[in-house]
């Protein structure tokens, strides 16, 4: 199977945001759409990723520097600030073992799917998963039909 057919699957909804656009209003828009990660686009062009994972670590951060002394609000951030401006990016004619292998290696959980320099959509490890478990559960179900259906023998004597 390849990364293609997960975002036929999927579908083609996409978030995407600017990187001067504030870190408060990406959270805003991942919390009411239940998303996980925003593409972030200059000027037509993949400038990078705002997952959960980015929010989290800037949270921390400022919770460690609110230790020693006042800091910035969070909301004071621009996303620029806090995305990942160098993803792993793949292929739509990428296979999903690889994928897997892939997201697995770089512990990225959302994949830009590019083709050339168009994004094509972006790829969760639960898409992921959830394209392996249906592709299991259809080859289960025809290997149950292949077997009730098996030709009976005839008995030689």
């Amino acid at each position: 199977m390849k990364v293609s057919k997960i975002l036929e699957v999927k579908g083609t909804t996409l978030f995407t945001m600017s990187p001067q656009d504030s870190l408060a209003s990406a959270v805003m828009v991942m919390a009411e759409h239940d998303i996980g990660s925003i593409v972030v686009m200059s000027q037509g062009k993949l400038a990078g990723m705002l997952t959960f994972r980015e929010v989290i670590r800037i949270l921390a951060k400022r919770q460690a520097e609110n230790r020693v002394g006042p800091t910035p609000p969070v909301s004071s951030f621009k996303i620029d600030e806090v995305m990942n401006s160098t993803p792993t990016v793949v292929s739509p004619d990428m296979d999903v073992d690889q994928l897997r292998k892939l997201m697995v290696d770089s512990h990225e959980r959302y994949l830009p799917v590019m083709n050339g320099e168009m994004l094509m959509g972006v790829v969760s490890f639960h898409d992921v998963a959830k394209a392996v478990l249906d592709k299991q559960s259809f080859e289960n179900k025809m290997l149950k039909a292949y077997i009730r259906d098996w030709p009976q023998e005839d008995k030689a004597d």
